[in-house]
């Protein structure tokens, strides 16, 4: 039984890549085993390969992901310490606000889908009036994303969430509020005036992976335009490079968007920089392949990443170091950092490491303050 269930999900892997399928080479085998075996070596080598998107083809993708929107108070806010942190990885001790429920993109690897119906987008009626209600300490710096159970910039204003989020930036100086984005969905920013302690900061990846993996997300230099726009009105940006993936000349592909983001933007304008990769928890694989859809995201070798799966650490740490390498003009003025990874990556690949969360989010915010020009509050 064991083996049919994984010849079954290796063919439905081999469809999801759009990579030839068993019968295109099968030939007879003495017995069950060496079949099995036969198998097995097949698709581990299409597995474990580095991915070609060159002749992929995803014109078959459903273009017209349909979503319904639902108002309706929530119980309670959605605040809470980051969702997928983990006391096994270097973690910079975020907090998250869920301002929305669910995302409306498709992309492919997204871990939302394994937390909300991936069809139903959810606004809370009583947002504005629960943030209002929230009592902080005035005494300590806070940093507080937007960007994890939904897309921050997607939805603009609706249901009245960027005016309540102004409004809670203005009423709490001491937090650091961060908008993070696949869009290029900026009007009401453009057309308001901007908290000083809000950074805007989008997530990036190659036209390759934007185009096969991203759906309906914005186009590279569609986030680019509109994070140099916001630049422009003396809004304070970062960048995500979450997930890098491997895939054929991806260093290349790669190289040219860190070149692009040092011709566009000034060290001054950046507040951080942060690099990861694809980690998968088994429900999402599950989901994945329930789909019926042709991703090559799961086109990779496979290592425990401390009870998830990802890369193995040595293609971690080309990926890393090539990327920090690559920002070497912004170094001394860019706050650089590894998002969930083993804390034994961080020396390998920045060149330095933290010993514990703590001192990781203390670095992370006395930078953050200084380019937001904002007291930092030491706890």
């Amino acid at each position: 039984y064991q083996e049919l269930k994984q010849l079954v999900e290796m063919s439905i892997d081999l469809h999801m890549w759009d990579e030839s399928p068993f019968r295109e080479s099968w030939s007879e085998f003495p017995n069950k085993k060496a079949a099995f075996h036969w198998a097995r070596n097949y698709y581990e080598a299409k597995k474990n390969q580095p991915h070609s998107y060159t002749h992929f083809d995803v014109s078959s993708h459903q273009t017209d992901h349909k979503v319904t929107l639902v108002e309706q108070e929530k119980s309670q806010l959605g605040l809470g310490m980051c969702p997928v942190a983990s006391p096994k990885t270097r973690c910079c001790n975020l907090l998250t606000l869920d301002a929305v429920e669910s995302c409306g993109f498709d992309c492919s690897y997204c871990s939302i889908q394994s937390f909300y119906n991936e069809h139903t987008i959810g606004f809370d009626s009583s947002f504005a009036q629960k943030l209002d209600a929230l009592e902080l300490d005035a005494k300590r710096t806070y940093h507080i994303g937007t960007g994890q159970a939904s897309d921050s910039l997607l939805w603009g204003n609706r249901a009245g969430i960027l005016e309540a989020l102004f409004a809670f930036a203005r009423k709490h100086p001491n937090v650091i509020l961060e908008f993070k984005t696949k869009s290029d969905n900026i009007g009401y920013l453009l057309e308001h005036e901007v908290p000083p302690n809000i950074v805007c900061t989008w997530s990036l990846n190659t036209p390759t992976i934007i185009t096969n993996e991203e759906h309906l997300s914005a186009p590279l230099h569609k986030r680019i335009a509109a994070a140099r726009a916001l630049a422009d009105k003396g809004v304070k940006v970062g960048f995500h490079f979450h997930p890098i993936v491997v895939y054929e000349n991806y260093l290349k592909e790669y190289a040219a968007v860190y070149e692009m983001l040092l011709k566009t933007f000034i060290p001054q304008e950046v507040v951080l920089v942060s690099l990861g990769t694809l980690t998968f928890i088994k429900p999402v694989i599950r989901q994945l392949r329930e789909r019926n859809f042709k991703s090559k995201i799961l086109q990779m070798p496979f290592a425990d990443a401390n009870g998830k799966l990802s890369y193995p650490l040595h293609l971690k740490r080309e990926m890393f170091a090539h990327a920090y390498a690559a920002f070497a003009p912004w170094h001394q003025e860019v706050f650089f950092y590894l998002c969930m990874e083993d804390e034994s990556l961080w020396n390998d690949t920045l060149g330095y490491e933290y010993a514990t969360n703590v001192d990781f989010e203390r670095h992370m915010l006395s930078s953050y303050t200084k380019k937001l020009n904002m007291p930092y509050f030491y706890v």
